[in-house]
This record gives C-alpha cells, sequence and structure tokens, in this order.
C-alpha cells in the first residue's frame, strides 16, 4: 500500500486538475453558480427545520442550529457516497485507454466534495456569530481531526462502492434509498440520547453516529469530544479506508474488460 501511495502522491496533480474542474463545472450554466453551494444546505436546513421543530415538536433549544451543524457533515458523507458510486463509470474512456492510479479517481471526486463543505462551513460560522453562539476555541481546534476522520469515512467506502458499481451497475440507483435510510439512522435531525436504549446499540455500530456527535459536541455545544468518541471515530475511518482500498486494489484489475 504504501509503495501505491507513493505513486497517487506522483498523480497529485491529476487529483487537483480533476478537483477543480468538477468545482467549476458542478453548477455550470446555472444562474445562480457558485451560490448554489451554499444555497443548497441552507434550503435543506429551512425544510428539516420546519418539519422537526415546528410540526413534530423536536423540542431542541435553537433547533436550526442543532441540525445545520451536523447536516453539512452528513451532505459530505452522503453526497461522496452517492455521487462517488459512478465515478469510474463517468471516467470509462479514460480508465480504458489511460494508464493512472485508478485510485485517483474515487479520491479526487471526495476531495471535491470535501472542498463543497468547507465552503459551506462558512454559512455555519456565519449563522453560529449571527446566533451569538460562544465558541470554545479548544474545542474547534479538534475540528481538523473531526473533518479528516470524516474524510478517511467517506472515501473508504466511496472505494468500495465506486468498484463495486463497475460490476453490479444497479448499485449506483440503490444508494440513494440507502442513504437516505442511513441519514434517519444516524442522529442528524435528533441527539442520541433521544434514541431508546434498547436500540442504542445499533446506533452505536454507525460510525457515523461518532462524527455527528464530535462536530455537534464542539459546535453546537462548544465544549471538547470525549476521547472515546473522537477515537472511535478514527478506529472506524482507518479501518473502512482499509477494507475500501483492499477491495477497490482486487477489484480494479477487471475494470477494463467490465467497462
Amino acid at each position: 500500500m504504501l509503495e501505491r501511495i507513493k505513486e497517487i502522491y506522483a498523480y497529485r496533480e491529476m487529483v487537483f486538475s480533476l478537483v477543480r474542474r468538477d468545482l467549476k463545472g458542478r453548477y455550470k450554466g446555472s444562474a445562480l453558480g457558485f451560490f448554489w453551494t451554499f444555497l443548497n444546505p441552507l434550503l435543506q436546513l429551512a425544510v428539516y427545520t420546519m418539519v422537526f421543530s415546528m410540526i413534530m415538536r423536536a423540542g431542541i433549544a435553537d433547533y436550526y442550529l442543532f441540525l445545520f451543524v451536523a447536516l453539512i457533515p452528513w451532505i459530505f458523507f452522503s453526497t461522496s457516497l452517492t455521487g462517488g458510486a459512478g465515478c469510474i463509470l463517468a471516467q470509462q474512456d479514460m480508465v480504458k485507454k489511460i494508464y493512472f492510479p485508478r485510485e485517483v479517481l474515487p479520491l479526487s471526486y471526495v476531495a471535491s466534495q470535501f472542498v463543497n463543505m468547507l465552503f459551506s462551513f462558512i454559512v455555519v460560522f456565519a449563522v453560529l456569530v449571527f446566533a451569538r453562539y460562544t465558541l470554545n476555541p479548544q474545542a474547534v481546534f479538534c475540528l481538523p481531526v473531526i473533518m479528516a476522520v470524516e474524510f478517511l469515512l467517506a472515501l473508504g467506502f466511496t472505494m468500495v462502492m465506486c468498484a463495486v458499481t463497475v460490476f453490479v451497475r444497479d448499485l449506483e440507483y440503490v444508494l440513494g434509498i440507502l442513504a437516505m435510510a442511513w441519514q434517519f439512522l444516524t442522529p442528524v435531525m435528533y441527539s442520541i440520547e433521544q434514541v431508546p436504549k434498547e436500540m442504542q446499540w445499533v446506533f452505536l455500530l454507525n460510525p457515523m453516529t461518532y462524527v455527528i456527535t464530535a462536530y455537534r459536541d464542539v459546535l453546537y455545544y462548544g465544549k471538547i469530544p470525549r476521547l472515546e468518541t473522537l477515537l472511535s471515530a478514527a478506529a472506524a475511518g482507518v479501518l473502512l479506508l482499509i477494507i475500501g482500498w483492499t477491495l477497490f486494489e482486487k477489484l480494479q484489475k477487471h475494470f477494463a474488460e467490465e467497462l
């Protein structure tokens, strides 16, 4: 794996180029262009806030903030998963004709979604300042660690999904439903404390539970995440990346003939 990482690093300019192309082309031709990066999460926030704060009465103080600080990271993860599943198929001509480390494709896709999340966090911090929330500087320093862990998780899952989708094309369409179900099984719109105790073990098997909890600890509660939370998330991120990379390595040998 170390040799492979060195090879991918040698192709870093290709990764940067693909990320730039994705960011520039995402909203090409639309009237609002790059502003959709900020409008999409805000529109989702408005819908969820109306449903869970006004209609279903979640009973959480400043629910819009409680939701927003978790929704942005979730959008990054789910978009990486659902969109990244087709990143090999989308570049099949390149895969069949040019040699390069195939890992570049899922890596560049997840990286572009990650940059998009970073831009969205500008809005998150603006809303926190507007709401006069006091951020704990020590807790904020934990954010890069949490983001790195989520990046590893997203990359690991995306590598699995994009590799398997080459052989099972229907997976690309099923993932939208799976991602929606996964969101409801992750404490994005509610807190883990609201889950019945007899069901909490199911949620604790979900690596995104730890990631979302850590984001919310830092940005909503203004406290340093528990070490247990960070270690659980980090362990899950590394494990998923190893599994994803291993499976990707085995399947990529047959990409060209399947495409």
